[in-house]
């Protein structure tokens, strides 16, 4: 992996990594690693802003993050998983826009849920929404454009596709994505420590447990 470093502000810097599956590497590797000046790791779609305490040499800093994100899924001796415990949905596939999928991509219905539960997703970043884990590594054939119109609101549990990502919708909130089904597993308690029950770098498998009549 080769990446850019910028600085951001006098307290953290931004690694690009231009691709969501090496930002997942880029993150493992920087945890693994344990630095001791890092204060916050913040994955993103093509970036990983790591901030560090004050009075930290960023220029001696960003050499050394700059050298574990060129070893990062290439190094054998650098971890690219969380030590996360794999996290199984259970979802009912009776999403409205399941049929628009299968419609959209040339599968049949029923292809569309074996290819969304055939492979293990892995939480690349979380964003739009708190909770809302963007999931990647699933099955290329279910690539997939948003909605034209966004929805006004999405109902908490909706099981979702768009692009090449995966998610599940934490709580109501608008929304543009492919609802594909729904699940009643809670990722989002704010009561919780952590509140996300998805964090960046785990992996999730979607489990069926029914499809609409």
């Amino acid at each position: 992996m080769t990446g850019r470093l910028r600085r951001a502000g006098d307290r953290a810097v931004l690694v690009e990594t231009g691709d969501p599956a090496v930002t997942v590497a880029v993150a493992a590797a920087l945890r693994a690693a344990d630095l001791p000046e890092v204060e916050d790791l913040v994955p993103a779609a093509s970036t990983v802003l790591v901030r560090v305490g004050r009075g930290t040499d960023l220029d001696d800093f960003g050499r050394r993050v700059l050298d574990l994100a060129a070893r990062a899924g290439v190094d054998p001796a650098v971890p690219v998983d969380r030590p996360d415990e794999e996290l199984v949905i259970p979802v009912v596939y009776d999403g409205p826009d399941l049929a628009d999928v299968a419609a959209r991509t040339g599968l049949s219905e029923a292809e569309v849920v074996a290819a969304h539960t055939g492979t293990a997703w892995r939480a690349a970043f979380v964003g739009f929404a708190p909770g809302f884990a963007y999931l990647i590594g699933g099955d290329p054939r279910l690539q997939t454009p948003r909605r034209p119109q966004s929805r006004p609101s999405v109902p908490a549990g909706s099981v979702a596709l768009a692009g090449d990502y995966s998610a599940v919708y934490p709580r109501e909130s608008p929304g543009g994505w492919q609802l594909i089904g729904t699940t009643t597993a809670t990722l989002w308690d704010e009561t919780a420590t952590p509140a996300a029950t998805i964090r960046p770098g785990r992996r999730v498998r979607f489990r069926a447990v029914g499809r609409r009549s």
